[in-house]
């Protein structure tokens, strides 16, 4: 998770959390072995960085504003986990394994049924 909000390290981690709803919502239970994980960073405050002096300024949302970040945290995870299933073509690994790509029709009739699909004016 990649913002420009102004994050402390401890907040980074909370979002990074928030992520995993985003799975949540497209089906994954995360379970066992699964392998996910989530990396959260803020390209703010980069004057903290900066200079030669010891002491160091940062400068940070407070925890009550942090509501619509989680949000478009879960929101922006769901949303890449959709584009990069409408992306995928069909494609041959290893010994002829084959993984097919979905049918976009059969995809958006999935996502209206359960009520993830905005429908199109």
């Amino acid at each position: 998770m990649a913002t420009d909000a102004p994050l402390l390290p401890h907040t980074l981690d909370r979002l990074a959390k928030r992520a995993t709803m985003g799975l949540a919502r497209v089906g994954s239970t995360s379970g066992n072995g699964s392998g996910d994980f989530v990396v959260a960073f803020s390209t703010a405050n980069p004057q903290a960085w900066a200079g030669e002096s010891p002491v160091r300024t940062a400068s940070f949302l407070a925890n009550g504003a942090l509501d619509p970040l989680f949000e478009a945290t879960v929101q922006a995870t769901e949303e890449a986990i959709v584009n990069a299933m409408v992306a995928a073509d069909t494609m041959v690994g290893i010994d002829g394994h084959t993984a097919i790509g979905l049918p976009h029709d059969r995809l958006k009739a999935a996502l209206a049924k359960f009520g993830k699909l905005v429908p199109t004016p």
